[in-house]
Formats: C-alpha cells, sequence, structure tokens
C-alpha cells in the first residue's frame, strides 16, 4: 500500500449497510484534534460524503477499533440499525479476526496460545502503555489470550524475524503487541514495546488480515491483502514456510469463539431520539476500546 491520503482510501467491501476498509498504517481511525486532517473519517467523508450521517459526531460508525500503527480490515456501519446488528456480533462472541504480524528473532514453537492477562500500566512514562500482570504498577489486569501460529521464518533487513498468525480470543487494549513482546517476540518496528529501540522499519508489521462478522441478512467475509510479502517490501525476505495460510484460516474459521471474552457494556439507544447523547457516545467508547486489540 502507498501512504495514506485523502483520496487513496481502499474499500474491500461496500453495501447499503456497510463498508469495509483497507486501514493504512500510521493514520488514526478519527480524532477531535484540528490538525488532525487525515484518518480514516475525513477519507471516508471524501469518498461519500453522501454517506456521512449528520447525527453521529464522526459522521460514520465505526464498529470496531484498529490502532494507528495497524494496517488491515476496518468495518464501518452505515446507519443505525446495522451498527446495532454488527454490535451484537462482537457481544456475543460471534466475530472472527486473524492478523498478521513480522515478529523479532526465531519463535521456535509452531504454535502458541499466549496467555497473559493485561492491565494499564500506571509507571510514570508509561501511561500510555499496557502490561502483563505482574509487571510494577500493572492496574486492574484482565484475561487475555491469543493463539500464535507461525508461518514462516526469515529475515527482515538482515536480522532474524518470523512471519505469525495472530489470532486474538480476546478484545484487550494492544493485546497483540502486548502478548508478543512478553514472549520475547515483539512486532518489528513497535517502537513502544521494544522499549523504543525498534525504530528503523518504516511502520509497525501489524496487520488485520481477516474479518468474519456472520450477521444474520449479510454476512460480511472479508481479506485484507498480505502486504508482508517481498515484492511490496524488499527487505522481507522469507525462507523456510511452516504453515500454509489458507489452510489455517479454513481451520479458524471452524472453531467456536473463546469462551474467556468479557461482555461489553450494552450500548442503550432509543428511538426517539435521532441525536445520540453524550452518556450514549462515552459507552460506545468504552466498548470499542475493549475491541482495541492490537
Amino acid at each position: 500500500m502507498e501512504p495514506a491520503s485523502l483520496e487513496n482510501l481502499c474499500v474491500l467491501y461496500h453495501s447499503a449497510n456497510y463498508i469495509v476498509v483497507n486501514k493504512h498504517w500510521d493514520i488514526r481511525i478519527d480524532s477531535k484534534m484540528w490538525y488532525e486532517k487525515q484518518t480514516v473519517q475525513s477519507q471516508l467523508k471524501h469518498r461519500y460524503p453522501e454517506l456521512a450521517d449528520p447525527y453521529t459526531y464522526y459522521g460514520f460508525r465505526f464498529c470496531h477499533q484498529l490502532d494507528f500503527s495497524t494496517s488491515g480490515a476496518l468495518c464501518v456501519a452505515l446507519n443505525k440499525a446495522a451498527a446495532g446488528h454488527a454490535y451484537h456480533c462482537f457481544k456475543n462472541r460471534l466475530v472472527t479476526k486473524a492478523y498478521l504480524a513480522l515478529v523479532r528473532g526465531v519463535v521456535t514453537e509452531e504454535k502458541i496460545t499466549l496467555d497473559f492477562a493485561i492491565g494499564k500500566n500506571t509507571t510514570e512514562g508509561k501511561t500510555h502503555m499496557m502490561c502483563i500482570e505482574g509487571n510494577e504498577g500493572c492496574e486492574n489486569p484482565k484475561p487475555c489470550q491469543t493463539e500464535l501460529t507461525v508461518l514462516e521464518y526469515g529475515a527482515y533487513d538482515g536480522d532474524p524475524v518470523t512471519k505469525v498468525l495472530l489470532q486474538p480470543l480476546t478484545g484487550r487494549t494492544h493485546q497483540l503487541r502486548v502478548h508478543c513482546s512478553a514472549i520475547g517476540h515483539p512486532i518489528v518496528g513497535d517502537y513502544t514495546y521494544s522499549l523504543r529501540t525498534d525504530d528503523a522499519p518504516y511502520r509497525m508489521m501489524l496487520h488485520a488480515y481477516f474479518l468474519h462478522i456472520p450477521l444474520e441478512n449479510e454476512p460480511i467475509h472479508v481479506i485484507a491483502p498480505d502486504p508482508f510479502v517481498p515484492s511490496l517490501d524488499s527487505k522481507w525476505a522469507p525462507q523456510r514456510c511452516v504453515n500454509i495460510l489458507e489452510d489455517l484460516l479454513k481451520n479458524i474459521l471452524s472453531k467456536p469463539q473463546a469462551e474467556i471474552q468479557e461482555d461489553p457494556e450494552p450500548v442503550h439507544r432509543s428511538s426517539s431520539y435521532p441525536v445520540e447523547s453524550e452518556e450514549q457516545q462515552a459507552q460506545c467508547q468504552q466498548w470499542l476500546c475493549e475491541w482495541n486489540l492490537d
């Protein structure tokens, strides 16, 4: 993908109810800051001004979150009813997500279930970070599970790395980044969770590759093309394939979702008032934060 601009929004799926975009890396979904002109919100308004909803703060209802540094599949609801149907799928643990990542070092085990409770880091200078239970300053840790499967071994810019598929079984802020760092294999280009040492790559190598939302009347099944291939990044040199990505996706879809995930607080909506109240916006934002998986 080329760097983000207002014009180059990549749409993977579009219907009367939903749009799924391939979000660029290093771009926010939305922002209240006047100086941040380039967001997914502004890209959508530029491409589809007629679809913006004046009764919502941002104009569009984002069904889940992706971090600033993460690229990949992001679903947007185009009306209140569609947002409610998507919310139902997330609340009932029916949504399936899978991410691609390049991580530092050689992950020796072919498949690992990462099981570290994650909480907010209250240590001075690290309050923007999350950390695993047992670390000093870890506040209110919650159970978290991620399944990691090795895809390929290789090198990035001459250093050993492993290409992996990450399936979050829970939804916690920075979950995938924290879990990879916790086992000594931080994501390539993750400046924050490499303790500010990994700053050479042009981006963080985490990508929301697969999204499946089993909506009753309109199931969404989207793949955002793999950006971690030598033809797009010559610094990535795969050397040995361990698992085939397409086969892993078939296995993922056949499994039930994990029961450990906590239910988000329900968002109560009134059909009598078209404008969302501040309380509704706050409740919705709290739910979205629980799905900021990267």
